[in-house]
């Protein structure tokens, strides 16, 4: 039984919204201990002006060295911001903007995801009983979906669940069963228990996160934060691993660009990044 695009869409809609190898390079290796430092500075250019970036390896240093890796080897050179939210927020670092191919922009990665550095503590997955809408939402959100979106031929005991909760509006079936079942028929992560742990840092105006499609999924892909007031219902689901220093007014010209339906800038007005620079 194969998903079809019109449910995987229908399925979007109801949502709110790397691990290296063991044996690394020489070249990596340096590249991360230079990070020791508190702050590390860079640039980002594009053909709408410059964005000045402080980032903080001592709050998320895997996601900053991932940062600094990619700017260095030129990944981010000729991608665009391809989704642009006026009073949220502005992404990119997605490859396929490279291609001719619109229809992909936002399903591009460097070929490896890493885990989030969001909190502070021992992560403790969820298990048991799934007893409210807001538990049956992070399931949903962070296993289902992914899931979905990734197998051409879901579990019919998944898809069936699916289909319930799309029908009933409500988060009911997936209570059906417990955290565990999710975890063993979606093979997606497992669910983090936060409420013991500290959250490193919230996602404010200007700052600098990793955009990702649930749990320990980075790879690429930032949203800098134009909301004035902040997105506090992202707190702990995307890394912070920096912020603005200099040109938010180039990134707000960026988040009014005119877009389309999918909030991808128009083609003649995409904002290229023209070169990622980390200052030594």
């Amino acid at each position: 039984m194969k998903i079809t695009n019109l449910l995987l869409m229908t399925a979007l809609l109801l949502s709110v919204t790397f691990l290296a190898a063991a044996d690394k390079s020489k070249k990596e290796e340096n590249m991360q201990s230079d990070l020791t430092a508190k702050k590390v500075n860079a640039i980002i250019q594009t053909n709408q002006g410059d964005i000045e970036l402080e980032l903080w390896p001592d709050m998320a240093p895997k996601t900053v060295a991932n940062f600094v890796k990619l700017a260095n080897e030129k990944f981010y050179e000729g991608t665009y911001f391809h989704r642009v939210i006026p009073d949220f927020m502005i992404q990119g670092g997605d490859p396929n903007t490279k291609d001719k191919d619109r229809s992909n922009d936002g399903a591009g990665s460097p070929g490896y995801k890493f885990e989030d550095e969001c909190y502070l503590g021992e992560a403790v997955p969820m298990t048991g009983a799934i007893t409210n809408e807001e538990q049956a939402h992070q399931v949903w959100q962070n296993q289902i979906l992914p899931y979905l979106q990734s197998t051409p031929e879901p579990d019919p005991e998944i898809m069936a669940i699916a289909d319930s909760v799309m029908a009933k509006q409500t988060g009911q079936p997936i209570m059906e069963h417990n955290y565990e079942y999710y975890t063993q028929k979606t093979g997606q992560p497992p669910l983090i228990d936060n409420s013991k742990r500290t959250l490193k840092h919230t996602v404010e105006y200007g700052t600098i996160c990793m955009a990702n499609s649930g749990p320990d999924t980075n790879g690429s892909q930032f949203f800098i934060v134009t909301r004035k007031d902040g997105c506090d219902w992202l707190n702990g689901r995307h890394t912070v691993f920096g912020k603005v220093t200099k040109g938010m007014d180039v990134v707000h010209k960026i988040e009014n660009l005119p877009r389309d339906d999918r909030d991808n800038p128009l083609e003649a007005n995409q904002a290229i990044i023209k070169k990622v620079t980390v200052k030594k």
